[in-house]
């Protein structure tokens, strides 16, 4: 499992992006917790307001969750890397929304953590954080028994560091040479006259041609770290566009973290739908029904939660039985078979849900090929 993950601030914009229906064939907040509000915009103006009270402006920790585009990942795998990044990154407890995303017939995953200690009103400090999840990802890769992206293999090759005086520290540390970097997009660069022959030599070096958020064009890794062209090419702005073209016809840092690692699919598939309307009419109408039949299980899950509950609550004890029910011991053991009649239950309907989001994968998957 691949992470991208960065400190920011801008929570309505951030809420914006992860609540986008347009750019995503499904989007499921799957749980917002430790916040008072109950939707993603509210909760992450309730860290804003309270950042307001520190120094603090990237008050947020923002992680997306990519697995291999040709594995099946349930919500409780998600679930647990969320826990183990939040343990080594001292999170845990934090205030954080859990959101899906569906693009393109690929599942991922999106963690927003508030940095703000409200106790001691200081952020939450997050130190050495590229190298802590690449550790992560790779226990993941072994544990799983998933196919190793080839940067994996040679890390110091396929991930090296931003030449800044910070950066490159943490390169020299790492056993890098800032300078052999700086080479290297400088050769891609000279040895090219054009966007297809200057994206062919960032490919053979593991990189691909993207467009960025606030740079323009950028080189991405299989890490998806983000290099500007400008700075590491040496090239203005002006000479960028004029053997590039226009970025915005570039795939973004996702799209091309997910091609770099096998998962060609999502390029295929944003070509199919610019090159063939019937494909977007076609898809637009699966879409529906999907979101159709998703709805229609959560309002059928919900109806039996609300019928199971009442039915649990029926079986405690009232009155003289309750006294004595808890005199006995008898109250205590009830209490736990409930409890785990409740988590059982709970496993069940996310079961559910995992079995009908496999299915739309599927249904897509076969819609893009055909």
């Amino acid at each position: 499992m691949l992470f991208v993950g960065n400190e920011r601030g801008y929570g309505f914009e951030l809420a914006q992006h992860l609540m986008n229906g347009r750019a995503n064939e499904h989007v499921t907040v799957h749980s917002i917790e430790g916040f008072i509000a109950n939707n993603l915009f509210d909760a992450f103006a309730e860290s804003e307001a309270i950042a307001a009270g520190t120094q603090c402006q990237n008050y947020l920790y923002s992680l997306s969750l990519n697995p291999p585009g040709n594995e099946t990942v349930p919500i409780h795998l998600f679930e647990e890397t969320i826990a183990r990044i939040e343990r080594e990154f001292g999170l845990t407890g934090q205030p954080r929304a859990i959101v899906f995303h569906e693009k393109k017939g690929r599942r991922h995953c999106h963690c927003v953590w508030s940095r703000i200690n409200t106790a001691r009103m200081k952020a939450i400090n997050l130190p050495l954080t590229k190298r802590k999840l690449m550790n992560i990802s790779r226990q993941i890769y072994r544990e799983q028994d998933w196919d190793m992206p080839a940067g994996f293999e040679d890390w110091r090759k396929r991930d090296p560091l931003n030449y800044s005086r910070e950066e490159a520290g943490q390169a020299a540390r790492a056993g890098l040479d800032p300078k052999e970097l700086k080479k290297m997009f400088v050769r891609c660069w000279q040895q090219s006259d054009s966007r297809a022959s200057f994206a062919a030599a960032l490919w053979s070096e593991g990189y691909y041609l993207a467009q960025g958020d606030k740079r323009g064009f950028v080189g991405v890794n299989g890490f998806g770290k983000i290099y500007s062209l400008s700075r590491w090419c040496g090239a203005k702005p002006k000479e960028l566009r004029a053997r590039l073209g226009d970025y915005n016809e570039l795939p973004t840092v996702e799209e091309a973290t997910a091609i770099l690692n096998g998962t060609e699919q999502a390029e295929n598939s944003k070509k199919t739908e610019q090159s063939d309307p019937d494909f977007i009419i076609r898809r637009d109408r699966l879409m529906t029904k999907q979101r159709a039949e998703r709805e229609a299980l959560q309002a059928a899950q919900e109806k039996r939660h609300i019928r199971e509950t009442k039915q649990r609550q029926s079986r405690i004890p009232m009155g003289m039985k309750l006294i004595w029910a808890r005199l006995s011991g008898a109250y205590d053991r009830l209490m736990k078979e409930l409890d785990s009649e409740t988590a059982a239950c709970d496993v069940r309907d996310q079961q559910e849900y995992q079995v009908l989001v496999e299915k739309h994968l599927a249904e897509y998957h076969h819609l893009s090929s055909g």
